[in-house]
């Protein structure tokens, strides 16, 4: 016999992000304000105790850019978690991609979430949560959040996860180059330009609902530090910058390490207006919502 576990995977997106320090380990100290996307992917498992553990994925649609193999989030996260319980069992995935590639939405690592999610409630005695959050950690920074998908205040290297209340809905119009940005590259252009990042914490905004109210507050929090680091490496990024300013947008800023670039509107109409005309060059348009949770 076996479950059956359907998942949505949201995606995310940054309201800004600051790097605070680099560590001597080489990871990045950070705060960001992640809230959830509208978009996400589509995960059902099939989970069984077998004689041997076993991970099989099928992948849809063709032609996404997401690895079909072990190297895949889901099937790393299914490994982990079998590995770290002792737990033999036969996991199948079937996953329906709907969160753009190496865009900086958070879109393997939410399929990751969602895994571990899954084998948490299948076998919920297998591992304690702080056990789980360190194995999600391991995976990658973003994972964690995915573990309770709902807008936080993330800090550290990803481990830090404070939930906030009072976000408003965002109407975002998504924008992206059509080719995928690297994370490791990205950092390794920061600590570059900037080799001695010492910051202190600054914490999420007092009052979210002024992001609907305040421009002015809203630009100020979408600064993106990780910017002009991509904008080397992707030089597209500014062209999408100045396309979603000229279409109307009230601010604009960069998910993660990008290369998406998101455009927040006044209302969901003012959103779909300004996706309604193609890009001048080549990449893609995205009508999307923020809100606390997907």
């Amino acid at each position: 016999m076996s479950d059956s576990h359907r998942l949505r995977a949201p995606a995310k997106v940054n309201l800004g992000l600051r790097i605070l320090a680099r560590r001597p380990d080489g990871y990045h100290e950070l705060e960001s304000l992640f809230a959830l996307l509208d978009v996400a992917d589509l995960l059902t498992l099939e989970i069984a105790r077998a004689d041997a553990p076993s991970v099989r994925l099928r992948l849809e649609p063709a032609g996404t850019g997401a690895p079909a193999d072990a190297s895949n989030l889901a099937v790393r996260a299914a490994e982990l978690f079998m590995a770290e319980a002792e737990l033999a069992l036969r996991v199948e995935i079937a996953l329906e991609k709907q969160t753009p590639v190496a865009a900086g939405l958070g879109g393997g690592s939410s399929d990751a979430g969602a895994v571990l999610r899954a084998l948490d409630a299948f076998a919920p005695d297998a591992l304690p949560p702080e056990r789980l959050a360190k194995l999600a950690l391991r995976l990658g920074a973003d994972v964690p959040f995915f573990l309770d998908p709902r807008a936080a205040w993330v800090h550290g290297v990803g481990e830090r996860i404070e939930p906030v209340r009072g976000l408003p809905e965002l109407p975002l119009v998504l924008a992206g180059p059509g080719e995928p940005l690297s994370t490791r590259e990205v950092f390794r252009v920061y600590d570059v330009l900037h080799p001695d990042t010492r910051r202190s914490a600054g914490g999420p905004p007092a009052d979210l609902s002024r992001l609907r109210t305040d421009p002015a507050a809203l630009a100020a929090l979408l600064h993106n530090d990780l910017e002009a680091a991509a904008v080397r490496l992707c030089p597209a990024i500014r062209r999408l910058r100045a396309e979603l300013a000229a279409r109307g947008a009230l601010a604009v800023g960069m998910s993660g390490s990008g290369p998406t670039l998101f455009g927040v509107f006044e209302s969901p109409a003012a959103a779909r207006a300004a996706a309604a005309t193609p890009l001048q060059k080549p990449g893609w348009l995205r009508v999307a919502t923020a809100r606390e949770s997907g």
